[in-house]
């Protein structure tokens, strides 16, 4: 394993649709693990491939319910409303005020391909969220309601 350079908001790169995985195999696995150690060496919760600069459709969370490896995930059901600060490792020191679903549901494929969903709340939906949204070159800026200084940050 290996940690990747995390993309910064200046990167072009970061704002370009991710194409989807069509191949399950030891390069796509190193990738996950990669951005797995990469996340929690940046003590993050969520990492988009496309913040390593691969332009697929890759997503990995942790939370307190666990590890998600998302590929080519699709949000299916959204309810709810919660409203709360966000940061993004692509934009180190800076938080917004979003709002995002309470809940969300996500389909997608595990590392061999096999399909599974995913319901999560609150800081996993949250994350599932922002993360699918880098696939499609969206940054949690876009959708900010406000931005926050340190001291608001929850």
């Amino acid at each position: 394993m290996g940690l990747r350079k995390i993309l910064t908001d200046k990167e072009p790169s970061l704002h370009k649709v991710c194409r989807p995985v069509e191949k399950f195999d030891h390069r796509l696995h190193k990738l996950l693990d990669d951005m797995v150690e990469t996340m929690r060496g940046a003590n993050g919760c969520g990492l988009a491939a496309v913040q390593v600069g691969v332009l697929r459709r890759i997503v990995v969370i942790e939370t307190e319910e666990g590890l998600f490896e998302f590929i080519n995930p699709v949000i299916t059901r959204k309810s709810g409303t919660q409203e709360g600060a966000e940061g993004c490792l692509s934009l180190p020191g800076k938080w917004g005020k979003t709002k995002r679903p309470k809940c969300v549901t996500v389909e997608a494929l595990d590392r061999h391909g096999n399909k599974i969903e995913v319901t999560g709340f609150d800081l996993l939906a949250k994350a599932m969220c922002h993360e699918i949204d880098h696939l499609d070159g969206i940054l949690y800026t876009d959708k900010v309601i406000k931005m926050l200084e340190a001291d608001e940050v929850e």
